[in-house]
């Protein structure tokens, strides 16, 4: 990401990074919300992401965040997605990715739903099992 900023020209302000938090919403996310304070802020004008589930994966929050990006006069880049939310046609794009990713996080909930079903009426309790440590000699 920072190679292509230099490549387009983008001055970075600060790299916002939640490490092992999922963009399946947008609030318990701490550096994604520090980077929507800076942008009210008016410190940034341009968010930067390797792609839109990497920013999103939530129908409600991409619309919410679209807003909030027209109001302040931001922009969304997502490099590997094409994306770019300075145009109708970018916006549009930008939407559609977003309900289809949020079918995939769907569809893999109906599937774990349904195995772990499967598995409950075929006897199996799918559970935690402690861990068990054996003395060393």
């Amino acid at each position: 990401m920072k190679a292509l900023c230099k490549y387009k020209d983008y001055k970075i302000y600060k790299v916002y990074k939640d490490a092992g938090i999922s963009a399946k919403n947008m609030a318990n996310r701490p550096a994604f919300q520090q980077m929507l304070e800076d942008m009210k802020a008016g410190k940034i004008n341009y968010i930067v992401a390797y792609k839109l589930d990497r920013v999103t994966r939530s129908v409600r929050d991409l619309e919410v965040l679209i807003s909030e990006l027209e109001k302040h006069n931001c922009y969304l880049i997502c490099d590997r997605d094409d994306v770019n939310t300075s145009s109708a046609n970018g916006r549009f794009f930008v939407r559609m990715l977003t309900v289809l990713s949020q079918l995939e996080i769907e569809i893999v909930s109906e599937r774990t739903k349904f195995g772990m079903t499967g598995a409950i009426k075929s006897g199996h309790v799918p559970r935690n099992l402690p861990i068990r440590l054996q003395k060393r000699k």
